[in-house]
């Protein structure tokens, strides 16, 4: 699978900060954009789009939590990293609790620069596992959970609206592991739940499996 060229998002109302941090990502060759405020980037960007948002927690109007939020609510695949002032660090520990990469306080570069390589290699695997789980049909989508939970093939088939044979739901399992590439249940719990971003899924179910 060709891998797209990720883009970085630098979202802050503090205009000398964010002209400095787009001069040092352009510089160091990645695509970056850069918005003064949550709405203009809410407004301007496909949330369904793979890359890094640098996002400031304190800003006027829409705050980056909110922002976050809105993020999480659309399974946006875009990861977040917080840009935090000192007296923010609580509420960014507090946003990575909720699914944020990390945070930055403010104006540490070299941190900077540690950080977004590695956001970015994260929104790479999250590009993957979008292609990946949107190539699933929507029965797949609606098989997979139940699979994932561990229940054999006749209760999911008795489980799913409107219902059907076990055989039909043996063929979309297999559907299932051959696309997202995992090979049984237990696989496919830890895909499920590494990417929950992506599938809502955050089940702790440690029975037994049958596949």
């Amino acid at each position: 699978m060709t891998r797209q060229r990720l883009s970085i998002f630098v979202v802050d109302d503090d205009e000398a900060l964010r002209r400095s941090l787009v001069m040092l990502l352009v510089s160091l060759g990645h695509a970056v954009q850069a918005f003064p405020s949550g709405e203009a980037f809410l407004d301007a960007v496909d949330l369904k789009t793979p890359g890094c948002v640098i996002l400031d927690l304190r800003m006027s109007g829409t705050n980056g939590a909110e922002v976050f939020d809105r993020l999480l609510a659309r399974h946006s695949p875009l990861v977040v990293v917080f840009l935090s002032g000192h007296g923010d660090i609580p509420t960014a520990v507090e946003q990575c609790r909720k699914g944020a990469f990390g945070w930055i306080e403010k104006p540490h570069t070299d941190a900077l620069q540690r950080t977004v390589q590695s956001a970015l290699e994260q929104a790479a695997t999250r590009a993957d596992a979008k292609v990946r789980w949107d190539s699933l049909s929507d029965r797949e989508v609606e098989v997979a959970p139940w699979v994932a939970r561990g229940q054999q093939n006749k209760e999911i088939a008795r489980l799913l609206v409107p219902t059907c044979g076990y055989r039909v739901v043996e063929h979309h399992r297999a559907n299932v592991y051959g696309k997202l590439g995992v090979s049984n249940a237990a696989e496919l719990r830890g895909w499920m739940s590494q990417h929950s971003w992506l599938t809502g899924f955050h089940e702790t179910w440690t029975g037994n499996h049958a596949d």
